[in-house]
């Protein structure tokens, strides 16, 4: 018996070809710790940084079966903390581990209580740890947690907080409170148990804060930096000063771009370098400014078009980063901030395959919105053909030119994927962000189908061959546009979206729920508003094949909104498809799930839309 050896599929090759991304550095900037998921789940890794020759072996650094989603490196040298995904789900534990492996210990969180991992005090001996809020009468406090005892000292305590920053001495704290895009930030003195506003209340958010010593000469002998759009229209360097006795300087916009947001911003130990990451339509540009001289220097010759989570060294002299682009998985290069020359820190596999490069399209929602999305043609197509409209989460956040086995694999099996940034996305000023509030849903629902409209004037799309697909807040909104726009799509595929926001509140985490009261609506006081968003109550007009899929342990959008609306159309024997992913919450972290997933979501739109698989367009016709 002969046997033959397993050709991987695209989808495969995609969903297995993995990254590097999240790094933290010691103190001396000579090892890096970082998550990879070359094993098949998100895993610690710490390697050396080499920068003259071909990248070292990394070591993976054994915690637990969950996956990793967070380290941090103590800047004593001497900890590492992770956040483990608990089950795979959006509950996380806290474990601290020497950086050699050993010591490894949960210190906060288990499977029924969720534990949130802040960021380490600037001597390196502690790290701070929250718990958020499970009921109104009970509110989310954080603490500092020592490593090596485990003991919790608590810092504060309110409603939605979040600990962004603590001085070196561990005397002052910037913590931000709020819902979602209206929060605020205060510093809180322990000393003195006084606080103060860091910025006025309002429609804004903050969402980086870094506390430093004041520049040379400068008045104060703290200040803060911010990435803030609070009073502003798009996220800009701020700058405060601040010390004891409640002494508060007035803010200063330190550096604005009316063409871009700030999105990552990093520090050096004395204050007086900061890395500035800039958002420009989705792809990123880096700069580096001189707090002392104002001056800013602009970073050529980034090796790929988006970087994430940027750490800079504590003597300001390197930067590593994560770079990704949509032909290579996320990687980890250094920057050289004297020389600003690249240097590739982790190597991994790329694929072989020719893949898409994705190029940026323009157009005009009905009330002359504009909106941009970016556009997977599928290659060898000539015409109109066969189109999927992808809608992202958040709704905060944005599609960006990264790395995508799904927009790569339908565009080889002959699927133009348009991947739009709707109203209520991020990284285009805070009125757009806000433009889908409440009420502004119902323009994100005309967004979806201006977006459809795009692919046919533009030539990409048939009009009867336009699928609709999203995840989370996008699988809602394939949800929405199917039951309230019939006729405008052919087929469906919803990952993990919301059916009914009405259950949503009810049945997710509770400090989800309340931090999304700015967004949807409340529950009670907007109920009238919710039900009539909720594509569960018109499942009657939702005909056009559909693939639902959820992750099993999903609590952040509960499994029963994928459970109710396959239940609501099959009993009115209408065409849906359901698949179920074991172990795997919100976020799909598991190569297997993922490539299951899109494996199983290029299966039905193939068939749902009447694409010819390489195969059979290669046939000859039958006779007759």
């Amino acid at each position: 018996m002969s046997t033959q050896a397993h050709v991987p599929t695209l989808a495969e090759r995609l969903t297995t070809a993995w990254g590097s991304w999240g790094p933290t550095m010691t103190p001396d900037a000579r090892r890096v710790a970082f998550l990879s998921d070359r094993s098949g789940v998100p895993e610690v890794w710490v390697q050396d940084v080499v920068l003259d020759g071909e990248p070292p072996d990394a070591v993976r650094i054994p915690l637990s079966d969950d996956p990793v989603i967070q380290v941090t490196w103590a800047a004593d040298g001497a900890w590492l903390a992770c956040a483990v995904a608990t089950d795979g789900g959006v509950r996380t534990q806290v474990w601290v581990v020497r950086p050699d492996g050993t010591g490894a210990r949960r210190i906060a969180g288990d499977a029924s209580e969720h534990a949130e991992l802040g960021p380490w005090a600037r001597s390196g001996h502690r790290v701070v740890v929250t718990f958020p809020s499970v009921s109104p009468d009970v509110p989310a406090r954080s603490y500092l947690a020592d490593p090596w005892t485990g003991r919790l000292d608590e810092l504060a305590e309110g409603e939605l907080i979040h600990v962004l920053d603590i001085s070196l001495e561990e005397r002052f704290l910037v913590i931000v409170d709020g819902e979602r895009g209206r929060q605020f930030s205060v510093v809180v003195d322990r000393l003195t148990d006084d606080h103060f506003p860091l910025l006025p209340h309002g429609t804004g958010s903050t969402e980086v804060a870094l506390v430093r010593p004041a520049p040379d000469g400068d008045a104060g002998p703290l200040w803060a930096y911010l990435a803030s759009d609070v009073g502003l229209s798009r996220k800009q360097l701020i700058g405060l000063p601040f010390g004891p006795n409640g002494y508060r300087g007035q803010e200063r916009t330190l550096v604005t771009r009316d063409d871009a947001e700030l999105e990552a911003v990093d520090a050096d130990d004395a204050g007086r370098l900061l890395l500035l990451v800039w958002n420009v339509s989705g792809a990123s540009e880096l700069e580096l400014f001189d707090t002392t001289t104002r001056e800013l220097v602009p970073i050529t010759g980034l090796p790929g078009l988006v970087a994430t989570t940027p750490v800079l060294s504590r003597d300001g002299r390197s930067v590593i980063l994560g770079v990704q682009g949509p032909e290579r998985p996320r990687e980890l290069w250094h920057l050289d901030t004297d020389s600003h020359a690249w240097t590739r820190v982790t190597a991994g596999p790329y694929p072989e395959d020719d893949l898409v490069v994705p190029t940026l399209q323009t157009f005009t929602s009905d009330d002359g919105t504009l909106l941009s999305g970016w556009l997977y043609r599928a290659p060898g197509v000539d015409g109109p053909g066969a189109a999927a409209l992808w809608l992202h989460g958040g709704p905060e956040s944005q599609e960006r030119p990264t790395f995508d086995a799904q927009h790569q694999a339908l565009a080889a099996a002959g699927i133009s994927v348009f991947a739009p940034n709707v109203r209520g996305s991020s990284g285009f000023g805070r009125d757009f962000v806000h433009a889908d509030d409440l009420e502004g849903r119902y323009g994100a629902f005309a967004d979806v189908t201006a977006a459809a409209q795009h692919l046919i004037e533009t030539g990409i799309a048939d009009p009867g061959r336009i699928a609709v697909t999203g995840r989370s807040y996008g699988g809602y909104l394939v949800l929405a546009a199917l039951a309230f726009t019939p006729d405008v799509f052919a087929a469906g595929v919803d990952i993990c979206g919301m059916s009914d926001l009405v259950t949503f509140y009810r049945d997710t985490e509770p400090w989800i729920a309340a931090a999304a009261v700015s967004k949807y609506g409340h529950p009670e006081r907007d109920r009238a508003l919710l039900e009539d968003i909720s594509p569960l109550r018109e499942a009657d007009a939702i005909t056009a094949p559909l693939l639902v899929v959820h992750g099993e342990l999903d609590t952040n959008v509960p499994i029963g909104e994928a459970h109710q609306i396959v239940a609501a159309l099959r009993e009115r024997d209408h065409p849906v498809e359901y698949l179920e992913l074991p172990g795997e919450g919100h976020e799909y972290r598991r190569a297997a799930s993922r490539t299951l997933l899109v494996e199983t979501v290029v299966d039905f739109l193939t068939a749902a839309m009447h694409v010819a698989t390489p195969d059979e367009a290669a046939a000859p016709a039958p006779p007759g």
